[in-house]
């Protein structure tokens, strides 16, 4: 069975109206109890979101970034619904991660799939490969703003607790896809907070040996 197929049997998994791009919203993914652990557990271990880059530009991701590790029951539960969702084998799964965005922070327009030409290409190409799909949940709903965009798409998806956004990063023929741009939009008002999980190509490792 495909990604796709694997998705669409999902329930409250509908295909979204996106030029160019496979978009998929999952609604209610995740519980309020589920919500509620993560933003714990982020705020107790947020530093600075970092960009894979060869010239990182601060200004560019602002958000604060934690690691989430299977060793905390609800993060090893959230890999085990996101693994079973999309039918990808586990072992192309990164961490999962949490963001948390405050007024004014933001994250612009940027793609996830790695740049080959770019220097830092040779190590991800050992830990994994390339990108492919990615998988965005809301465990909150900011007071304002923080909307994710897709400008290429012609999407805009307003933060709603507990769903979950997944878009395929490769185009038809397997190749890296422009039109999976999309930006994380400045907050205006409180806090937003999301869970990020991106899988590769093949079997993903931290380090290369």
């Amino acid at each position: 069975m495909s990604v796709r197929e694997q998705i669409l049997g999902f329930a409250g998994a509908v295909r979204m109206p996106a030029k160019d791009l496979e978009l998929y919203v999952v609604r209610n993914f995740l519980t309020p109890g589920e919500c509620a652990a993560l933003i714990a557990i982020i705020d107790a271990h947020r530093i600075p979101s970092p960009v894979v880059a060869d010239d990182p530009v601060p200004a560019y991701r602002t958000s604060e970034t934690c690691y989430l590790y299977p060793a905390e029951p609800v993060v090893a539960e959230v890999n085990v619904k996101l693994d079973r969702l999309t039918g990808i084998d586990p072992v192309q799964g990164e961490l999962l991660q949490g963001q948390r965005y405050g007024v004014g922070q933001e994250f612009k327009p940027h793609h996830d799939f790695f740049d080959t030409r770019q220097h830092y290409w040779r190590e991800q190409v050992v830990t994994g490969g390339q990108r492919t799909w990615s998988a965005m949940a809301f465990l909150n709903e900011p007071d304002a703003g923080g909307r994710t965009n897709f400008p290429t798409a012609g999407v805009m998806v307003t933060p709603r607790m507990g769903n979950l956004l997944v878009w395929n990063n490769m185009d038809a023929i397997g190749s890296p896809n422009p039109a999976s741009l999309h930006q994380g939009m400045p907050v205006e008002q409180g806090v937003k907070y999301v869970l990020t999980k991106w899988y590769r190509e093949r079997p993903w490792r931290r380090e290369a040996a």
